[in-house]
């Protein structure tokens, strides 16, 4: 029996915190990870949100799939429009503590020029939250664009945010990183090597 699309949400935002990755504040968070990350040198979240994930192959070699994005002025981005150049797919939300870490690891990583980074929001009908919230942190070189239906993370069946997909210059998908991670450690160097980056 197929699910609903809003029992599907429930699921993902239940998941999600869970998961952990719906801390909000340094307040809740637990100052052990902090600590934790300091000594490994990943960056953290004030309060302790220590960017750990894993990165999982089983899907090599998926094709593209064909959606539809907008940013908060309306602008439309089909993601089949970027083949021909490898990139990273990063679907995030405000609400989740390790996507707004990771975040400003992804945008030095963009910034570098090395490789387009595509970040999509999980923020279900939220446009104005997503605007300000790029707004405040001033980031060089990400662009806001919203996954208003969620579609994305049903697709990857993302049970955990941050998850972020590596795409070849073929339109294949190389890798897929569930969790936070520092996007400009020795480590991603490695990854991104996997698609001739």
């Amino acid at each position: 029996m197929l699910l609903s699309r809003s029992l599907k949400i429930a699921v993902l935002g239940l998941c999600c915190t869970i998961a952990g990755c719906d801390r909000q504040s340094a307040d809740k968070a637990q100052p052990q990870a902090s600590a934790q990350a300091s000594a490994n040198g990943s960056p953290a979240a004030a309060g302790g949100e220590a960017l750990t994930g894993s990165i999982d192959r089983s899907h090599k070699g998926s094709d593209l799939p064909a959606f539809t994005f907008t940013d908060p002025a309306g602008k439309e981005l089909q993601l089949q429009s970027l083949k021909g150049k490898p990139f990273l797919l990063n679907l995030w939300a405000t609400w989740c503590a390790p996507c707004v870490t990771e975040l400003p690891t992804l945008d030095r990583l963009a910034a570098s020029g090395k490789v387009r980074v595509l970040t999509v929001s999980q923020d279900m009908g939220s446009t104005d939250k997503v605007a300000a919230f790029f707004a405040q942190r001033q980031f060089k070189a990400l662009e806001p664009w919203i996954d208003a239906k969620g579609d994305l993370a049903f697709h990857y069946n993302a049970q955990t945010l941050p998850t972020t997909i590596l795409y070849d210059a073929a339109g294949k998908e190389v890798w897929r990183f569930t969790g936070g991670h520092d996007w400009n450690s020795a480590e991603t160097a490695k990854m991104l090597a996997e698609a001739g980056i």
